[in-house]
């Protein structure tokens, strides 16, 4: 099973420092069939893409956490054993919920597949989104199209090899 797991420059240094992806169990992205019955789509690109652009977003709220951290979204793409992942059954279609899995025990972040991570030219949009966000969970449609804003960039692709060079970025 594909999971995508949101972390930050500073999360991706430690996990290529340790080895791991997160110490377990933590949260991921996949297609559920709660986000395929929201999305109303057969074809798995688009789940895919659709699980994706979830863990960005919720590395989004990562990054309003942590006003340290350089202002790029990142998600790590990566191949867990079946089972070994599972969505909630309590929360349903929850949109908060959609495609949210816990995966259980550490994962290597050699298991990684690929990288997925803002160009430069986002920063300035996913800093005010972070910054936007409580206001966008509140309720606020003019907080929400900053969200929007961020969601507009498209995450660059990475192959693992190049994660010494992204961490880089985080130092």
């Amino acid at each position: 099973m594909r999971v995508y797991v949101p972390l930050t420059l500073p999360g991706l240094a430690e996990a290529h420092r340790s080895g791991q992806l997160g110490s377990g169990p933590f949260t991921a992205y996949a297609v559920t069939p709660a986000l395929r019955e929201w999305y109303l789509s057969d074809d798995i690109e688009e789940l895919e893409y659709a699980a994706l652009n979830r863990a960005a977003l919720a590395s989004l709220r990562l990054l309003a956490g942590d006003a340290a951290a350089p202002r790029r979204r990142v998600v790590v793409a990566v191949d867990v054993p079946d089972g070994t992942a599972a969505a909630d059954p309590g929360r349903g279609l929850d949109p908060a919920a959609l495609g949210e899995v816990r995966v259980a025990g550490r994962v290597p972040l050699g298991k990684a597949a690929a990288v997925h991570v803002d160009a430069a030219d986002a920063e300035a949009d996913v800093r005010a989104a972070a910054g936007a966000l409580a206001a966008a969970d509140g309720g606020d449609d003019d907080a929400q199209f900053v969200v929007d804003g961020a969601e507009d960039h498209e995450l660059l692709w990475y192959a693992t090899q190049e994660i010494p060079n992204l961490v880089g970025i985080a130092s």
